[in-house]
């Protein structure tokens, strides 16, 4: 029998990657499924090529526009999320999360109610809803599975390990473009080179965090949500090849690291053929260039700053991971246009972070998704007050 799939998010390269895996073993898989923002004409061409009766378009605008494209045809275009009661008569195998941003957390809770696995790859939901995602997880019994790679990696080194044994765990980062370059060397840098990741193709906002480790900083704080462990146990290790994507360190001796290609392809084929008869990575092949003189640094602090900000983080949820992603995303498209400089993007969030403003909310923590969004939309209405001087 088929499994049957939803990809929230199919058109973003996550779930074009998890498209054309099912694309590629049609007699496995069947997507019941696919959801876009505003990207219509991509997820109509997936819809038709793989016969997805169902189709979720969330701008309004966008969607009008499909379903009038669509009328009186077999596809059925969905606007309200209320709707997969009726899309899902009962739960289905597999739900693909890659709506990017926190966009993405309720249609992950919404999901997780008819799905019997859940992966997610969208790391805003998880480090600002987590205790809302594993509520829902732990009502509706559904299985749970990180797609990001170190978080993916870190999942599969823990399966049958107690927790309990384990000493630290190593989330590596390549490093960004700027790696070997002097700090000096980059406030002048134009957001084309910063975009210039050495080993990833990924979009220009998580492009921007690798080259500050602002994205190393939030995987932290996701590992630590899911992992249910200590903030201290995770640590940040430079390598610069990526073929490692985490390291566990047990309190036994044992170090266990795993390894695989910089493809995004790895970690969601293994996650939806986790309970499925063995299958076959066509680009397999062991790469021992890679393997011989793995090399690991410590980063440094001077050059990436951003990694001071994990002594902020606890080990309760607070609104502190929300006003610190909402900040980030506000600087780094502040720089994408030219209207900061790169060392500005650190510069200001050290400055913002610790304001009185936003840090009376350290201790408090959301009850629901609507206290994160008011939060969201509390933290972008005071910067876009605030004057951003470049001098």
């Amino acid at each position: 029998m088929k499994k049957k799939i939803a990809i929230l998010g199919s058109t973003g390269s996550i779930g074009k990657t998890t498209f054309d895996i099912i694309k590629s073993d049609k007699k496995n898989f069947e997507i019941v499924l696919l959801t876009t923002n505003k990207n219509i004409n991509t997820i109509l061409k997936q819809a038709r090529e793989l016969k997805v009766k169902n189709i979720f378009v969330s701008s309004e605008s966008h969607y009008f526009k499909l379903k009038k494209k669509l009328k009186n045809n077999k596809i059925k275009v969905h606007n309200n999320l209320n709707n997969l009661k009726k899309i899902f008569k009962k739960k289905i195998d597999y739900t693909m999360c890659a709506i990017s941003g926190l966009a993405g957390l309720k249609p992950t809770i919404d999901a997780i109610k008819y799905s019997k696995t859940i992966a997610v790859a969208n790391k805003e939901s998880i480090i600002c809803g987590w205790q809302f995602i594993k509520r829902a997880l732990i009502k509706n019994k559904t299985k749970f599975i990180p797609i990001d790679s170190e978080h993916f990696s870190i999942w599969t080194l823990l399966k049958n390990q107690n927790i309990k044994n384990v000493k630290r765990i190593y989330l590596t980062a390549s490093g960004g473009p700027f790696l070997n370059k002097k700090k000096s060397k980059l406030v002048n840098i134009k957001p084309k080179y910063a975009l210039k990741h050495p080993n990833w193709k990924m979009g220009k906002k998580i492009s921007i965090d690798s080259a500050t480790l602002m994205n190393k900083v939030l995987e932290v704080i996701e590992a630590r949500k899911i992992f249910d462990l200590d903030i201290n146990k995770f640590k940040i290790i430079i390598h610069p090849k990526s073929y490692i994507h985490a390291i566990v360190h047990f309190k036994n001796g044992i170090v266990k690291f795993l390894a695989h290609d910089t493809n995004m392809a790895v970690p969601i084929m293994n996650s939806l053929y986790v309970d499925h008869e063995s299958f076959y990575y066509k680009e397999g092949n062991l790469k021992f260039d890679l393997l011989n003189g793995l090399n690991f640094i410590k980063p440094d602090a001077k050059k990436f700053p951003v990694i001071k900000f994990l002594s902020m983080v606890n080990n309760k949820s607070s609104y502190f991971e929300t006003i610190l992603i909402s900040i980030n995303d506000f600087l780094v498209e502040k720089y994408l246009k030219g209207e900061i400089n790169y060392l500005s993007i650190n510069t200001y969030l050290k400055k913002l972070i610790k304001i009185p403003y936003f840090t009376r909310y350290y201790k408090s923590e959301p009850k629901n998704i609507i206290d994160i969004k008011i939060m969201i939309k509390k933290v972008n209405t005071y910067l876009n007050k605030t004057k951003f001087n470049e001098n």
